[in-house]
């Protein structure tokens, strides 16, 4: 009984001290659960009308893109299929820039031009990751929060086990009758709904830190046996001199690629920073997944593939322990069980929302009640 008192104490003051980014996180993270398919109905001008005709290579994508943002840097181009822009992705960290121009493929006409960090959704993952906050601040506040709300659902877990067997029903569903007051069935929502959601809510906080803290992902990839850097690698070219001929090697990977790959639904080619470093193409072997995506690593003077000693190399190639820290954002947001598991992910949010909410409510509810017994025994 000391012990549950401790343990009370304890998940009384963390859920006070985080309860306000725990509920912002997430709802936001219910309207995120779902942006892939609500902006599939408001993208049309992604869609080209296909032609019979060779598409732009990278360097004239590049080229094109520039001149509409000739002070920023290129993240990379995103090609996919023969009805598709090719999307040119700008991204500076400061001051942050994040836009994509797209490209009809067949043309180089610029079609639009996307801000990633204005918009409806821009707004939902400012929330989510660092409450509207300054990024350096709001990361550190929302990565702790979570982190401690791994120990909240733990100690409520502990807090929820009845003393007493026959007690169990109570706790597993919500027994209200016409007399029931409001304090019991704001109980019974803190407490039934938090043991039913329990398990699924650590799991999306668990992966939630993971992509927030990175010795964390390393703490797990290690445990679970893995051997690679757990960090993003590109290597180096392997030849040091560029082969002298009319044409940039660059621009015939993703035709090459196309070839190799036909069922992948998309190949990101990142542009060298350097002479030395090598090109990296992304290919997305699943439309709305990240997990199974394929990074390849090419010499940028021969197009000779190089291996890489990170997790993100080929999917097929990768061990267990890779793939399981690979999956970690997919099971963030539920995409990894399709469109059955982002109605689970959207679920387990909105009810982890409501669980700061009742906390606070039974937290002042005994607090009130202590202070209105002791004004009376004063009077």
């Amino acid at each position: 009984m000391a012990m549950k008192k401790h343990i009370l104490t304890l998940h009384k003051i963390l859920g006070l001290a985080t309860g306000i980014a725990v509920f912002i996180v997430s709802i936001t993270g219910c309207l995120w659960a779902f942006r892939a398919e609500i902006e599939s109905t408001y993208n049309e001008y992604k869609k080209v009308v296909p032609q019979d005709a060779p598409i732009l290579t990278p360097t004239e994508a590049k080229t094109i893109a520039k001149k509409v943002f000739p002070d920023n840097h290129i993240h990379g181009s995103l090609f996919k299929k023969a009805d598709d822009a090719i999307e040119v992705i700008f991204y500076d960290a400061e001051p942050e820039f994040y836009r994509s121009v797209f490209l009809n493929p067949y043309t180089g006409e610029v079609i639009q031009v996307d801000d990633h960090l204005t918009g409806f959704f821009a707004f939902v993952l400012k929330g989510h990751v660092r409450m509207w906050l300054p990024k350096g601040i709001g990361e550190q506040v929302v990565g702790a929060s979570i982190l401690l709300f791994i120990f909240i659902i733990i100690s409520g877990f502990i807090l929820w086990i009845p003393k007493k067997r026959k007690n169990l029903k109570q706790r597993l569903k919500f027994d209200w009758k016409n007399t029931t007051r409001w304090k019991r069935k704001n109980f019974d929502l803190h407490t039934v709904v938090g043991f039913y959601i329990c398990s699924l809510a650590l799991i999306l906080a668990f992966t939630g830190s993971m992509m927030s803290y990175n010795w964390l992902m390393y703490v797990v990839y290690k445990s679970v046996g893995g051997n690679k850097e757990v960090t993003f690698i590109i290597p180096e070219n392997k030849s040091q001199t560029l082969v002298k001929n009319s044409e940039i090697p660059m621009d015939g990977l993703i035709v090459k690629l196309m070839k190799e790959s036909p069922e992948a639904t998309s190949y990101e080619l990142h542009y060298p920073s350097s002479k030395d470093e090598s090109i990296y193409v992304e290919v997305s072997n699943s439309e709305d997944l990240y997990y199974d995506a394929d990074f390849r690593f090419f010499d940028q003077n021969t197009l000779e593939e190089i291996e890489t000693p990170s997790i993100y190399g080929k999917y097929k190639n990768g061990k267990a322990a890779d793939k399981i820290v690979r999956m970690t954002y997919d099971i963030h947001i539920g995409a990894i069980g399709g469109i059955a598991g982002k109605i689970i992910a959207f679920i387990i949010s909105l009810l982890t929302a409501s669980l700061p909410v009742t906390g606070v409510l039974l937290w002042y509810g005994r607090k009130y009640k202590k202070r209105k017994n002791l004004d009376q025994v004063e009077a």
